[in-house]
């Protein structure tokens, strides 16, 4: 079950990383996006269904991250599929794009530290400078393609569809 949410997860962020470029560049990507959502979905579920570490509280910090995640693509899939990103529903879809994805990324940044020898030597309880800078980072280059994304390039529109 492990092996199988790592890949998902790896694939999510792939399609994550291909549809945040599309978005810098005005597009919409429909099947990443749709990879994106449904394995943002599955890396949840899949999450869900795996043990919280020893001494971890109830619910545990990734439990409350799938549960936001889960309601963040909701709102992305609604916007995209529903109401098919006219007016407001743009914006929305753009912010909860880029959400899940930060939050995917802020995930395997954690999971990196946890997992990963050399950096978990640099902060094994995950509350050292190293850790911190790490995640400041991540989220400071999430917040840059926010931006980034509600400024489209001259002559395109916020969001158009890809080819």
């Amino acid at each position: 079950m492990i092996a199988l949410h790592v890949v998902i997860c790896f694939v999510a962020l792939l399609a994550g990383a291909l549809v945040l470029i599309a978005l810098r560049k005005g597009e919409h990507e429909s099947i990443r996006a749709t990879v994106l959502l449904v394995g943002t979905v599955l890396i949840s579920l899949t999450g869900f269904a795996l043990p919280s570490p020893p001494g971890t509280p109830t619910p545990d910090p990734a439990r409350i991250v799938g549960v936001l995640e889960l309601l963040i693509v909701a709102i992305a899939a609604f916007a995209l599929y529903l109401k098919h990103l006219s007016g407001a529903w743009r914006a929305a879809y753009i912010v909860t794009i880029v959400l899940a994805v930060y939050l995917n990324a802020f995930v395997a940044v954690t999971q990196a530290f946890l997992k990963i020898g050399f950096l978990h030597a640099f902060a094994p309880t995950g509350k050292e400078p190293p850790f911190l800078i790490a995640q400041l980072l991540t989220l400071a280059l999430f917040v840059l393609i926010g931006v980034m994304a509600f400024r489209p390039l001259p002559g395109r529109t916020l969001l158009r569809a890809a080819r």
